[in-house]
């Protein structure tokens, strides 16, 4: 079973280990990425504030003066998983997990960066910042990827279950041919926004820690302050329906 997941804008600095563009998941995107990269460059180098408050998403000077500072081709790599630090992440908790759960995510864990498309957990990729919806020097990447990643991740998801816990957006990045399942959260009947990150990340590490491989095997988990009502279909989509505490 393959989890799609959403990044998070904010990363953990730092990183050991050399970053190369063409060692992310699917190498038949290194040009993609290179001429991302490239732009994402030229940006830096210009200093605009504007346009580097615009790529970033983020107002105050320091902040902005951080990511500024930072050359992704120059910087050392670091696990995605680990890189990544928002709310979806920390709930994961990745480096409490025990190394078979951690191998496990590092393999069947996709994540879609705004830089770098789908990656796997594993990847190791450098500190750098792009704003949910910002372009890269005019490249509206996630048309890009949508184009030249989408049929190389549905030869890849071929055969494969796929539980899809991405937020809407990304789904300008990729939509599946394949049959797929997502979740739902309510809370006193609301839908979840903002929390649902938080669950979600519950869920990756369920996954994680139980070795479950499949839908059926999940639904049989239990999950702590979690209650299925429901499980919706329509076409290729499964939707299961939580009310969670």
């Amino acid at each position: 079973m393959k989890i799609l997941l959403a990044p998070s804008e904010g990363k953990r600095p730092g990183g050991e280990e050399p970053f190369d563009p063409c060692a992310l998941l699917f190498g038949e995107l290194c040009p993609l990425r290179m001429e991302l990269l490239e732009r994402y460059r030229e940006i830096l180098e210009e200093g605009d504030p504007e346009k580097l408050r615009e790529l970033f998403g983020l107002k105050k000077p320091e902040q902005i003066e951080r990511y500024a500072r930072l050359d992704p081709l120059q910087a050392p790599g670091m696990k995605a998983v680990l890189r990544y630090e928002g709310v979806a992440f920390e709930y994961l908790d990745y480096p409490t997990l025990d190394e078979k759960a951690q191998e496990r995510l590092d393999q069947d864990l996709v994540i879609f960066s705004n830089l770098f498309g789908p990656i796997q957990a594993g990847d190791r990729i450098p500190d750098y910042r792009v704003k949910q919806g910002a372009s890269i020097g005019g490249i509206r990447q996630e048309r890009r990827y949508r184009d030249e990643a989408g049929p190389l991740l549905d030869a890849w998801l071929e055969g494969e279950e796929i539980l899809d816990l991405r937020a809407g957006y990304y789904d300008r990045f990729y939509q599946s041919s394949h049959p797929y399942t997502t979740m739902k959260f309510l809370k006193n009947g609301k839908v979840v926004s903002h929390w649902a990150k938080a669950w979600r990340g519950r869920i990756v590490r369920a996954v994680a820690e139980s070795g479950v491989g499949s839908i059926d095997e999940l639904l049989a988990l239990p999950l702590e302050g979690m209650q299925l009502l429901e499980i919706q279909e329509k076409g290729k989509k499964r939707e299961l329906v939580y009310e969670v505490e």
